[in-house]
Order: C-alpha cells, then sequence, then structure tokens
C-alpha cells in the first residue's frame, strides 16, 4: 500500500510518500510545495494544485492522510490554510484517492499515545518508526510523515 501524507498550509504544504510493505514504513519520498507570499493567493493555490498533481502522477498513492482543520490560535491562518486544503482535497478526488484526515491532536495521540506531545517527541517516534535513508528537517514534512503514518496504524493490519 502506498500511501501519501499531506500537512496543508498555504506558504508550505509538507508531504511524504509512504510505503506500507509486510508491516514496515519505508519513506519513499518526502518534501514540501514552497509558495512565494509575493504572489497572489490565487496563484499560491494553482502552485500547490499543479505541483501535487505531478507529486500524485509520479507516485501513483493508493490514499491519502491529510491533516484535519481545527481550532487555530491565530485567527489569520485559518482561512488561508482552509483554503489550501480544499484545493489538495479537490486534486485528491480529482484523482480518486480516498482520503482520511486526522487533527493535530489525533496525530499526536496516535503516534505517541499522548494527545499533547511535543513535536520532538512525535519526531523521536516517527524516526523509529520508519525505513528511511535521510529523514526531512522541516517541521512540515516531519509533520505529513506522522499524519501517513496514523492511517496505517489505524487501518492496516
Amino acid at each position: 500500500m502506498r500511501i501519501i501524507g499531506i500537512d496543508p498550509g498555504l506558504a508550505i504544504v509538507g508531504y511524504c510518500i509512504l510505503d506500507i510493505e509486510k508491516e514496515k514504513n519505508i519513506l519513499l519520498t518526502s518534501g514540501s510545495i514552497q509558495t512565494d507570499k509575493k504572489n497572489t493567493d490565487s496563484a499560491r493555490l494553482f502552485e500547490i494544485q499543479q505541483d501535487l498533481k505531478t507529486i500524485l502522477e509520479k507516485y501513483q498513492p493508493t490514499v491519502a492522510s491529510i491533516e484535519k482543520l481545527f481550532y487555530f490560535k491565530n485567527q489569520k491562518t485559518i482561512i488561508p490554510v482552509a483554503e489550501a486544503r480544499g484545493v489538495i482535497l479537490s486534486v485528491l478526488e480529482e484523482k480518486l484517492i480516498p482520503v482520511f484526515e486526522y487533527t493535530p491532536i489525533e496525530v499526536k495521540q496516535i503516534i505517541t499515545g499522548y494527545g499533547r506531545a511535543t513535536k520532538e517527541e512525535v519526531a523521536k517516534i516517527v524516526k523509529m518508526s520508519v525505513e528511511y535513508k535521510h529523514l526531512p528537517k522541516l517541521d512540515d514534512t516531519l509533520d505529513s510523515i506522522a499524519i501517513a503514518l496514523c492511517y496505517s496504524r489505524f487501518n492496516i493490519k
């Protein structure tokens, strides 16, 4: 099974492609779609759409795991993140890829067993749970791996 994990945002969309083989989580690739804040929001959303389509065509995931919106402390970011999620969900629907969503608290609970775990605690478990050559340093990309692992832990027996 091949999973795309996605941590949505307007400035940065973290993603990973995770293969599940015989109870092994193999990280094929990970990265980010980074948009230029000098561009209009519509241009940035279009860039996310086009880049995501390229990733999906190249790696052909069978399922998507994406971070679900929750209450944000910063009200300025909720609308752009929601718009980016909308574009991402639309592309996934167009490609007929089933989508599973997890809130940040659910991700932390599933990955570490504690819903208020720190980013460092989540990163530590991700490193222990995934076979990889190079683990990314960018938080958004690491988060996408944790989100993909949620699907593998919840839905694969």
